[in-house]
């Protein structure tokens, strides 16, 4: 028989006893569904990783001010004050393949445009934030280095700013007042969204550091320096680097801890990719043992069939058929069982995927490849459980399979 005869002829022997091929296919079913649908959701976090990588701007290296030891006693991250725009102008200029720095500044203020007032975060930063952080502006401009050098006082909003103050207004160029000081605004930032702690990204203004130190918080220092690096590949080198030239700067004797912290977004994002990872291989690993079992209850199937159609089988080689013949067919039939249980479970599992995501807002991706995989996977399945019975029925005795009762 041609291929497309033993493939009518596997249907056909399967559309005897429907209710059982449906059961048989259930465990193929689940297990595709299952390796699917985790798939997506893995895959889905990992791109949710990605795009908060590039939310974060290009090739990040952020500087804390670190902890200080006063008799003994450690007062944790943030409380040193050491860190100045002079060691941010020092990195850029002595580090190699640095291509931009920002001083950071912030302070919890309350914004006010005439009876509309909101409380929000008000960062100093330089005139390269904008090209660090990846953020543009979409209405009027950033700051400019001149506006840093005189601490003049012009701010950025974020769009949920820019909303609560103004509504449906065109901000650009209006006054507001930052902790009773007039400031103009300039721009308005590029919606971002939340971050992956569920901030809000866009309930920020942006001023010059030297005006956040000068008129909101009373500072000379900085709180954290923002470093941007050539490409990803230099990160280590540049992190290495900046803490040398730092411990140089800030006077610190071998063996002395750092007071400072230098820290990069793709380490936290690395550890959330492994995380991700992780539960992936896990989850899919259940799907996988959903797949064997549902092979076993093929092989289980075909057993009986072999068992019920001893005397077909009997017929069939007594009119001609060779054993090679049997075996194809009784093959064929595991195999489309397989591959319909397969189908069934992608659809299955495309759709669950979708599911979780629009009720529990996961993000998920059903990629190409996972598809193309639970489709080999389930035909080998199909072989591979299907091969042991289909060989059984091949090796019959013609003649004891005629006698057979």
């Amino acid at each position: 028989m041609n291929p497309r005869e033993v493939i009518r002829v596997a249907l056909r022997a399967l559309a005897r006893n429907k209710l059982r091929t449906i059961l048989t296919m259930l465990g193929i079913i689940i297990g595709v569904g299952a390796v699917i649908c985790t798939v997506a959701i893995g895959q889905g976090a990992s791109e949710q990783v990605q795009q908060q990588i590039q939310s974060l701007g290009t090739n990040i290296i952020m500087i804390f001010t670190g902890s200080v030891n006063t008799g003994g006693v450690h007062m944790g991250s943030g409380a040193n004050k050491t860190l100045t725009a002079d060691d941010a102008q020092a990195i850029l200029q002595h580090v190699p393949n640095v291509t931009a720095v920002s001083p950071m500044v912030g302070s919890t203020v309350q914004a006010v445009n005439g009876n509309q007032n909101w409380l929000t975060r008000a960062n100093g930063s330089s005139q390269d934030f904008s090209q660090i952080r990846n953020w543009p502006v979409v209405e009027g401009s950033f700051f400019s280095q001149r506006d840093v050098d005189m601490a003049t006082d012009v701010c950025v909003i974020g769009k949920t700013v820019e909303t609560q103050l103004f509504g449906d207004q065109d901000p650009v160029g209006q006054m507001i007042r930052v902790q009773n000081l007039p400031f103009r605004i300039v721009g308005v930032l590029q919606e971002k969204g939340q971050s992956s702690n569920g901030q809000d990204q866009d309930d920020i203004l942006f001023m010059p550091f030297t005006t956040v130190q000068k008129k909101i918080s009373g500072i000379s220092w900085v709180q954290m320096i923002m470093v941007s690096t050539t490409s990803q590949q230099t990160m280590d080198s540049v992190q290495v680097g900046i803490a040398a030239l730092l411990r140089q700067r800030h006077h610190l004797r071998t063996g002395e801890d750092d007071d400072f912290i230098v820290r990069s977004p793709n380490e936290m994002a690395q550890a959330s990719q492994a995380a991700a990872n992780t539960m992936t291989l896990l989850l899919g690993a259940v799907g996988a043992v959903s797949l064997v079992v549902g092979g076993i209850g093929i092989m289980n199937i075909m057993l009986v069939s072999v068992t019920e159609r001893t005397r077909e089988i009997g017929v069939r080689m007594a009119v001609g058929a060779t054993e090679s013949d049997v075996q194809k067919q009784f093959l064929s039939e595991a195999l489309v069982l397989s591959s319909l249980g397969g189908l069934i479970g992608i659809a299955v599992g495309m759709a669950a995927s979708a599911l979780i995501s629009n009720s529990l807002g996961w993000p998920t991706f059903v990629s190409k490849l996972s598809v193309v995989v639970a489709v080999v996977f389930s035909a080998l399945v199909g072989i591979i459980f299907g091969y042991y019975p289909a060989r059984k029925a091949a090796r019959l005795d013609p003649i004891e399979a005629l006698r057979y009762e």
